[in-house]
């Protein structure tokens, strides 16, 4: 069966302007790639044969890169935003009919760049039996999912005011702090309450208040690898010029070995 996956390449990339002015942040390039194909590459590097990506802002230079460029020996699908940026919980859903398959599936930021084991994340989530399981890692934000000893998350915290969802939660005592990495794996179960929710706040939402908000009721899990791994979020100026670096550096340790 296939493995399916969804790369969020709908953003509007407003903190990497000027570059997103004339391009979807997904084609910015890194190293003589864009990172969407970067991510492409890994994704299907890892086993999943079936991936959808959504589109918004340059919508269409994202679908002609898609169609006139190699492409990994994969199925490809558009979920089109293009009237209406979904957010990414809504954007999930609104790519249900290419994810909902009775399997797992796998959700990637396009702007995440990361030699994590997607395919051990991907295992980890089954034999958990959560309906969700999300990347996180210790980094410094001032918004953090908050986990209990057994890594299920409890709620969401912002410690630049206080915040505390859901509001069930009046401590963080026994609870550890962990960044959200931009990657989860989620069943097909989570779709109902997708669309439960969604009736809520309308077709336009976040997933992260959505974990947050029903991870009192469901099993949502975090998954932090114990082994090393190289993350960047290329979303800003300065992760973008490391980005780049760090792929160019690569890219010529790989030519010197060959």
């Amino acid at each position: 069966m296939s493995r399916k996956a969804l790369i969020f390449a709908a953003g509007l990339g407003t903190r990497l302007r000027p570059w997103t002015n004339d391009r979807p942040k997904a084609l910015v390039d890194v190293a003589g790639k864009p990172m969407l194909q970067h991510v492409l590459d890994r994704v299907a590097a890892a086993g999943f044969d079936d991936i959808t990506v959504n589109v918004h802002h340059h919508g269409q230079m994202v679908i002609d890169y898609l169609d006139n460029h190699p492409m990994p020996a994969v199925a490809i699908h558009i979920s089109d935003e293009r009237d209406l940026l979904l957010d990414t919980g809504g954007g999930i859903l609104k790519a249900r009919q290419w994810l909902d398959s009775g399997e797992p599936f796998l959700v990637h930021n396009a702007d995440i760049l990361t030699d994590l084991d997607l395919d051990a994340m991907y295992r980890h989530h089954i034999d958990s039996g959560a309906v969700a399981t999300l990347l996180v890692k210790h980094r410094d934000t001032q918004r953090y999912l908050l986990l209990d000893g057994d890594d299920r998350l409890c709620g969401w915290t912002n410690i630049a005011t206080g915040e505390l969802r859901p509001d069930t939660l009046t401590t963080t005592d026994g609870l550890s702090r962990w960044a959200f990495g931009g990657v989860h794996v989620v069943s097909p179960a989570l779709f109902p309450l997708l669309e439960q929710y969604a009736q809520q706040t309308g077709p336009k939402f976040g997933i992260t208040p959505f974990y947050v908000d029903c991870c009192s009721h469901h099993d949502i899990g975090g998954y932090h690898p114990r082994g090393e791994y190289r993350w960047l979020d290329v979303g800003k100026p300065d992760t973008l010029q490391q980005a780049r670096l760090l792929y160019a550096e690569n890219a010529e340790n790989s030519s010197q070995e060959r």
